[in-house]
């Protein structure tokens, strides 16, 4: 239950941290288009939200992914015998 809720902090933080770094490159991207043509809103937000789940999706993945590389895997005992 603890590994669960520590998993879920890490990735949390995890998931702040890249939507922040991803919302700054969004919007230094969009500033940089709006002054050097006349792009619709949906061309540049669209693509921020797509590049944002996807992100996400691989980095939650990977954190997973570590975590079970960390898990120690303990053979279970048969029923009746002591250890």
């Amino acid at each position: 239950m603890i590994d669960d809720m520590e998993l879920s902090r890490i990735t949390w933080a995890a998931s702040i941290k890249l939507a922040a770094v991803i919302s700054v490159v969004a919007a230094l991207l969009a500033i940089a288009a709006s002054l050097v043509s006349d792009l619709p809103q949906a061309a540049i937000v669209l693509p921020a939200i797509v590049v944002g789940f996807v992100a996400s999706w691989v980095q939650t993945a990977h954190i997973h992914r570590q975590a079970l590389d960390r898990m120690v895997l303990v053979p279970a005992q048969p029923a009746g015998t002591s250890a």
